[in-house]
């Protein structure tokens, strides 16, 4: 399986999660918000990277990986809330997602440094020509 598809698979199996987690949250005004919340930027990742693989430059695959990048940090913080107030009983559930978390945020950082260094290797290449 190519790299882009393996990841593609464990956005979509985060996002699959994350649902399944929200689902559990309490229905009161406080379940909902942060379920809302949650929702909204555990699912996106997946599709902010369907958009980055069909980018047009490289300059837009950083921009779109960038937003995937901030997706999950903002569900880094949303999971962390769940665990501290806490929402639910089963905490191992959390756990394990924002170890996935975690790694994806570890993944996708990579990624957006090394097309950033390949666009200024060649921007600096092409000044260097006369």
């Amino acid at each position: 399986m190519r790299k882009d598809q393996e990841l593609n698979n464990r956005l979509l199996e985060f996002a699959v999660h994350v649902i399944r987690l929200v689902k559990t949250f309490p229905k009161n005004a406080v379940g909902a918000h942060i379920g809302d919340q949650l929702l909204r930027s555990g699912t996106s990742p997946g599709a902010n990277y369907e958009e980055a693989c069909g980018a047009e430059s490289r300059r837009d695959f950083c921009h779109k990986v960038g937003i995937v990048l901030k997706e999950l940090k903002e569900t880094r913080y949303w999971l962390r809330h769940v665990k501290k107030t806490p929402l639910i009983k089963a905490a191992s559930h959390v756990d394990e997602l924002l170890d996935e978390t975690e790694q994806l945020i570890a993944i996708f950082g990579k990624s957006l440094s090394t097309a950033r260094s390949k666009i200024r290797s060649t921007q600096s290449k092409s000044c260097n020509v006369k």
